[in-house]
């Protein structure tokens, strides 16, 4: 199937990341992770708004009351976009200067999952993934991760997916979306270089998992089974993860980096780093929202 992609918003960012949905406010929210900022786009408009934080921004979400849980370098916060008023929820390896933290979504538990890497290279199994609640409870879910990523889950909350860039898999794990408890695990796909290592992820109404391949260009839609149902080629090298959008939830909206560890790649694709956009027949989720009380 070909897709007309377009650039929906020229960015640039070193590193866009954490594409969220705000069905309430008709905005796509992102972060410019080194940017170290997190964006707002108005659906109709097109008006934009920037947050600025003191240090980088591995990922966010969207709280019940209007505000954002964001997990800043090496802590979790919640942030209210009107007053800029931030209160500290909980510390993240704080004392591991070579780890920070990376994607991270609301679960349908209402806790904020939220997984860390090793932020130096040759990459080191020193990151994690962790459950985060309002009341400072943080719980660690697996460890020895390179870089965890893929956060997804099921249309019925039942299923968690979750991924490991540089090892290159995705995971599967049997979930209870009442209790947060995950259990289970077992592997969904194995992906190398050419297929496209998994970085950010979404799922569809249909449960298939879309995947932001960005060792290889594509973003890899897989079936509830497994099986790859479509590889969507890119217009730039390096997308880092997938969300539905729009009102009706029907366009997939797919952030990007620079390629700046090679300088041909970036001058073939300068607009690497940008925000791209296609409807792929498919219709998204809205997003879960953290529980503040």
């Amino acid at each position: 199937m070909t897709h007309d992609i377009h650039c929906l918003i020229d960015a640039r960012h070193e590193l866009g990341e954490g594409a969220t949905w705000d069905e309430r406010t008709n905005r796509l929210l992102w972060c410019d992770i080194k940017g170290c900022a997190i964006h707002a786009y108005d659906w109709a408009s097109g008006e934009q708004q920037v947050w600025s934080f003191p240090d980088t921004i591995g990922s966010f979400g969207l709280t019940e009351d209007g505000r954002f849980i964001v997990a800043r370098r090496n802590s979790v916060v919640l942030f209210d976009p009107q007053s800029g008023e931030e209160i500290h929820i909980a510390d993240i390896e704080k004392d591991n200067e070579h780890t920070r933290t990376n994607d991270g979504k609301v679960g349908p538990d209402g806790a904020f999952w939220v997984g860390t890497m090793h932020d130096h290279k040759p990459r080191e199994p020193l990151g994690a993934l962790y459950r985060v609640t309002v009341d400072g409870s943080v719980t660690k879910i697996v460890d020895g991760l390179y870089v965890s990523n893929g956060l997804a889950w099921s249309p019925d909350g039942t299923r968690l997916y979750h991924a490991d860039s540089s090892s290159g898999y995705v995971d599967i794990w049997d979930f209870d979306p009442a209790t947060g408890s995950a259990a289970n695990r077992r592997r969904f796909v194995d992906l190398k270089n050419e297929d496209g290592r998994p970085d950010g992820a979404t799922t569809d109404t249909e449960g298939n998992y879309w995947s932001a391949g960005v060792s290889a260009g594509v973003v890899n839609c897989f079936s509830p089974d497994g099986e790859l149902i479509e590889k969507v080629p890119f217009p730039v090298p390096r997308p880092t993860i997938p969300c539905f959008c729009g009102p009706d939830l029907d366009t997939l909206v797919v952030t990007s980096l620079r390629p700046g560890d090679d300088p041909a790649l970036l001058e073939e694709h300068p607009m690497s780093g940008s925000l791209f956009a296609f409807k792929p027949g498919k219709r998204g989720l809205p997003p879960y929202r953290f529980r503040i009380s």
